[in-house]
């Protein structure tokens, strides 16, 4: 046992310490993890959050203490920005900042201790640093830049900008801020800064808000001469008018016409001084050698337009031109970006390759997937190197691309001599399973390694893995885990290789419980719940898709704007909010989100007539066998045949029960009451307009969708459950125990068969083999969630192009069920982030084991079960800080467990 005195300043004279080697971990500031210093952190008060010691893996937390300084040296002498004291609390989850609001460019290095149920108190954390950003639009003295004049339609070639500046003395700390209107990469002395980076700096309203990224360039700068240097693209910017059915290419340049760079270098001397290096008019500007770049298109890089040397101080730009410089305009938001900007997190390489003509070949990468690709290959001066994608291949072994509707995905690559080239595009993105050289000499050999593909996609930490004794079950997971990476690209696209990839609510809603579990997506999250509340309508309307790029389209062409208000999908503003609190326990998403929500369901109240409403738009979309529509009726057929009034109407009846909830966990107890009440009518206007008094619907054509969301959303009064739920299976006994949902109706299925007792034929569902199911598509070869349950067979071909995505996330729901259900291990709603979990596993489907494991906020939870016969064996690792209820599959009384490893059994009959 040691004494250890308290911090200089703290109002601890004295702790007792055991254990030494025992320290907090998992050290985060809001939802950036401390692996690393945060730079450009986004908030003024951010909160503080912390995993208990590994030692302490039967503990709880009953008290900690925080402390903050300016410099590490100060943190370990005396905290100049704040000492908590000893505070009395299990709370380890986003502990709010609890001194002066931080301001721009303040560097923050802290650590914690914590005490346990006994007053042990641990030893202080390894210590965690993050650096703030430029918080207000204020803080720049940058002018937007462009090249001068608007380029045309057909002639888009990117931009380089370059100026020198002269440095007289050492440089001790450096600090680049920057954005765009567009996309960009940074160059300084002939580095690339922002090389770890892509696609920055991502995709906003851009009239709303602008985000920043900064980086640390102290070690890149020179004393003496120095030259900086950018690129810009066209990016999320203007390239998103060639949108399908929906946009057209008279649309583009939805945002703006011409790509801006904003940048703002701000440079510490030996001697105390500052220098600032802003873009302004002392830039200069040229032509690239990237001669195209679009998100749909692909890029068009011409090596004979590339100028040596450009970003090194001692280039000659005489012939370059003067830049386009306009003020910042003080109504825009420049901010600093709330989330990490993508990244290429991994590379693969092709499994086999194959010669389709003298110079043409096609790579198979093994697994549809999204990025870019690295071309290593023989060129020759002036010819033309075509790089095309595809998800699947014709039955000629061509590539399949209808799908793709109007998206060229097609990058074009001309070598300036010959020889090895080496290339990777900058500002596109493919989703491709396949990739074809064309264009190279006819008597090049083709090799693998002609071709390595880079995955992009916004960094996320893995935290969730389910395995189970199912093979398919298994590439059902991985499938999952494949959509969400590929589609999780700055905003929650539907699909990453179309004429479309946009942040489509109705997908994001039903998806959102499965991707927290397989990834850390809070910042994700949060970030796009902000992009939803900018696209909101002054009524409360929210929109199809946020960023809201259909509505601007509308606007721009001078019609009415008409893309808001489908159930299902705008009701996405109230259920990810929630879904994310209650597997983070942020409690600051909820408060960030909480106008959004309230003017959203106050809308519907208003639309609704007599309490039912009706604005379903897009139905349960893509449901199989649509009975009730002519085959040529194709957008109707799309929507199935729930009532659109059913569907909305339950909607409400869930959003404003939700967000009763989200009001009593606020303390907005008036509110409560108000949306409690609402809920209440529109249940009671539900059943009457839906139900007979025997459970039964009384719509037209009766629907596995409209009894689960019925069942699923609590609409029915118990008394009436029982005969609603023999009336569902009713309907799936007609489909031969298939399903016949669709984006709405399936997330739903299996909970509610297994809530009533139906866990059998869940499972059933589950594992069925042909069409309609899961395992169908894995039975074509799919690896990756697909957009329709036929999107292709082995029997009759390709689905319908015009909406055929062979990366689609939203059928991925069923990845919840699985984890909370299956392997058993779910979060308590009434103590969200895991505070408390409900480890309830449900075994069935013949299956011997199956586990999901997921490194929750506070730690490791494990639910593993496996079953020998009669004999149920279940392992349950509870985190530190947290406890459990566990419910055995026979039925036996709950078990509440504490933190630590448990092992628990039971017969089976």
């Amino acid at each position: 046992m040691v004494i250890i005195p308290a911090m200089t300043n703290s109002n601890l004279e004295q702790v007792t310490v055991t254990n030494l080697c025992h320290a907090p971990s998992g050290l985060r500031v809001d939802a950036a993890t401390a692996d690393r210093v945060v730079l450009g952190h986004h908030r003024s008060r951010p909160t503080l959050s912390w995993i208990l010691p590994a030692g302490w893996a039967n503990a709880q937390q009953s008290a900690y203490q925080i402390v903050a300084a300016s410099s590490l040296d100060g943190l370990l002498s005396q905290p100049d920005l704040w000492d908590s004291g000893k505070v009395t609390t299990a709370q380890s989850l986003f502990v709010p900042w609890g001194a002066k609001p931080l301001t721009s460019r303040q560097y923050v290095c802290w650590r914690v201790r914590v005490w346990d149920e006994l007053d042990v108190v641990s030893q202080w954390s390894e210590s965690a640093e993050f650096e703030v950003g430029l918080l207000k639009t204020s803080d720049w003295s940058a002018h937007w830049i462009a090249a001068p004049g608007e380029p045309s339609l057909d002639h888009r070639p990117c931009p380089q900008f370059r100026r020198t500046f002269n440095l007289d003395q050492p440089v001790t700390s450096a600090r680049l801020h920057v954005t765009a209107r567009g996309l960009y990469q940074i160059h300084l002395n002939g580095r690339c800064v922002s090389s770890r980076d892509a696609l920055t700096p991502g995709w906003t309203d851009f009239d709303r808000r602008v985000h920043a990224l900064t980086y640390d360039v102290t070690e890149q700068l020179n004393n003496g001469n120095n030259a900086i240097g950018a690129v810009l693209g066209d990016g999320w910017y203007y390239g998103m008018g060639h949108l399908g059915s929906f946009m057209r290419p008279q649309d583009l340049g939805i945002y703006g016409k011409t790509p801006q760079l904003l940048l703002q270098l701000e440079i510490m001397l030996a001697d105390g001084s500052t220098q600032r290096i802003v873009s302004d008019e002392h830039w200069k500007c040229h032509e690239g050698p990237i001669r195209y770049s679009s998100i749909y298109n692909g890029e068009h890089y011409e090596a004979a337009f590339e100028t040596p040397g450009w970003t090194q101080p001692d280039f000659d730009d005489a012939a370059w031109q003067e830049v386009a410089c306009s003020a910042l305009e003080p109504q825009t938001n420049v901010e600093p970006k709330p989330m990490p900007a993508v990244r290429g997190i991994e590379e693969r390489s092709p499994i086999s390759v194959t010669r389709r003509a003298p110079g043409r070949f096609i790579f198979d990468l093994g697994q549809n997937l999204v990025g870019w690709q690295r071309i290593s290959s023989p060129g020759r001066r002036g010819q033309k190197i075509t790089i095309r994608f595809a998800e699947m291949l014709l039955d000629n072994g061509e590539l399949y691309t209808e799908n793709y509707r109007h998206a060229r995905s097609t990058d074009e690559l001309t070598p300036a001599a010959d020889g090895p080239i080496t290339w990777t595009p900058a500002f596109t993105f493919h989703g491709f399973r396949y990739v074809e050289l064309s264009g190279l000499a006819p008597n090049v050999e083709p090799s693998p390694d002609m071709v390595t593909a880079i995955v992009l996609h916004t960094p996320m930490q893995k935290i969730g893995s389910f395995t189970s004794s199912h093979a398919k079950l298994n590439q059902l997971q991985s499938n999952i885990t494949w959509g969400q990476r590929g589609n999780f690209l700055e905003v929650p696209t539907d699909c990453p290789q179309r004429d479309e990839r946009l942040g489509w609510t109705g997908d994001a809603q039903v998806f959102c419980p499965t991707s927290c579990f397989n990834y850390d997506t809070l910042a994700f999250w949060r970030k796009w719940l902000i992009d939803l509340a900018d696209s909101q309508r002054e009524d409360g309307a929210l929109p199809h898709v946020a960023p809201d790029i259909m509505n601007r389209s509308w606007k721009k062409r001078g019609e009415r704007q008409k893309d808001y208000a489908a159930a299902g999908w705008a009701d996405a503003g109230v259920i990810v909010p929630w879904e994310v609190y209650v597997r983070y326990g942020d409690r600051g998403v909820l408060e960030q989100s909480y106008p959004m929500m309230c003017r959203w369901v106050d809308f519907c109240a208003r639309q609704a007539n007599d309490f039912i409403l009706k604005q379903a738009i897009f139905g349960d979309w893509l449901q199989p066998y649509p009975q009730t529509f002519a085959p040529d009726n194709t957008w109707d057929a799309r929507k199935g045949d729930t009532p659109e009034e059913l569907i909305a109407t339950a909607y409400l009846g869930q959003v404003s029960g939700l967000l009763a909830r989200v009001a009593r966990v606020l303390n907005k107890h008036e509110d409560a009451v108000r949306y409690l009440s609402l809920r209440d009518k529109v249940r009671q206007a539900f059943i009457a307009t839906f139900f007979d008094g025997n459970g039964r619907l009384t719509v037209p054509c009766p629907t596995q969708a409209g009894y689960l969301l019925a069942l699923g959303f609590d609409m029915l009064p118990e008394k009436m459950r029982p005969a609603a739920v023999e009336n569902l299976v009713k309907l799936v006994h007609e489909a031969d125990d298939h399903l016949r949902t669709g984006f709405l109706g399936t997330p739903l299925l299996c909970p509610v068969l297994d809530r009533f007792g139906y866990s059998d034929l869940a499972y059933t569902l589950l594992l069925r083999e042909t069409y309609p199911s899961w395992f169908f598509s894995i039975n074509q070869g799919a690896t990756t969630m697909w957009e329709r349950w036929n999107s292709y067979s082995k029997a009759d071909g390709f689905g319908d192009a015009r909406m055929n995505s062979f990366n689609h996330y939203a059928y991925g729901a069923i990845g919840q069920w699985m984890y909370e259900r299956v392997a058993g291990l779910a979060p308590d709603p009434e103590q969200p982030g895991y505070k408390h979990i409900i480890v309830r596993p449900v075994p069935g489907g013949g299956l011997t084991h199956a586990a999901a494991e997921l490194q929750t906020l506070y730690g490791r939870a494990v639910s593993a079960w496996r079953r020998e016969g009669a004999d149920f064996k279940l392992q349950v690792v509870v985190p530190p800080n947290t406890s459990a209820t566990v419910t055995l599959p026979d039925g036996s009384t709950p078990h509440r467990l504490g933190p630590g490893e448990h092992q628990l059994h039971c017969r089976l009959s």
